[in-house]
């Protein structure tokens, strides 16, 4: 991940700083240092440390980043979350950066909790995925925010896996898909997106490794679940549940006691966390 996430850094603090660099902090006198605290404004869940510590390295090496909490931290409002020191010059510059990345990445991680929290009581089976509704460029630092969260991720690309979907399905029957999926990629996962009761029973029999109850209401997902464990002569797949759900509705689903649930709202539609950098 080093790599990647140098270069998405740069790309980061290239946008900030060129063509001339930060001209406004030529204001302050060269040789001026001062301390400087990373605070959180609300409560939530920390993520993306490794992306300030790398902002850091590449704005001042010299700077000295102190970390008092790490990824999957639980913070409340006034928590310190790390100490700056060094050149004032670089820590003014290197601010709106670094709390970009952090407040970003530390709403998705407070959002996954959410859902995470909600249904631990209710099936110690459930997990709670991602999806690739993503930023783009972003996808591995949201994704390890979501695992900071508690969740757990999908496939991470197009690669990872086999994802049949109902574009796929257009022109492919289920049987056919799975089948040519097993020879073309045999030690890939297969899932197959269901919309109805038939379907799941379809991409079951076909030896699908997960199926998914797409957009179903919890009376239908839980139908299609009955139907499943009914079948005779036939691996039982992973089930995962995905679209229409949310705060309000996420419980009933869980009751199901499904493998896992998944939503694209953890990442995109996260609030960035709340977090000042606090000149001492």
């Amino acid at each position: 991940m080093e790599p990647l996430l140098r270069d998405t850094v740069s790309v980061a603090l290239r946008e900030d700083l060129l063509p001339i660099g930060d001209i406004t902090s030529f204001l302050i006198p060269e040789g001026a240092t001062a301390v400087a605290t990373f605070v959180a404004r609300q409560n939530g869940v920390l993520a993306g440390m490794d992306t300030v510590r790398e902002v850091i390295r590449q704005i001042d090496p010299l700077l000295e980043l102190e970390i008092l909490l790490e990824d999957g931290a639980a913070v409340s409002q006034n928590s310190s979350l790390a100490i700056l020191r060094g050149n004032l010059r670089s820590i003014v510059t290197s601010e709106r950066t670094a709390l970009n990345f952090l407040s970003h990445l530390s709403g998705i991680a407070s959002r996954t909790n959410l859902f995470v929290e909600k249904i631990k009581n209710v099936s110690t089976k459930t997990k709670i995925l991602d999806t690739r509704k993503t930023i783009p460029g972003l996808r591995f630092l949201e994704k390890a925010a979501v695992r900071a969260g508690g969740g757990y991720n999908h496939r991470g690309n197009l690669s990872e896996a086999v994802m049949i979907k109902d574009t796929h399905l257009a022109i492919l029957d289920i049987q056919e898909a799975v089948a040519k999926a097993r020879s073309m990629w045999p030690g890939r996962f297969i899932e197959v997106e269901c919309e109805t009761v038939g379907q799941v029973t379809e991409a079951a029999m076909a030896g699908s490794d997960i199926v998914m109850f797409d957009n179903m209401t919890v009376e239908a997902a839980k139908s299609a679940k009955e139907t499943l464990l009914a079948l005779k002569n036939c691996r039982l797949p992973l089930i995962e549940v995905s679209g229409g759900v949310d705060m309000d509705n996420i419980v009933e689903y869980a009751k199901l006691d499904v493998d896992f649930i998944s939503l694209g709202t953890i990442t995109n539609s996260a609030h960035s966390l709340d977090i000042g950098l606090d000149i001492l």
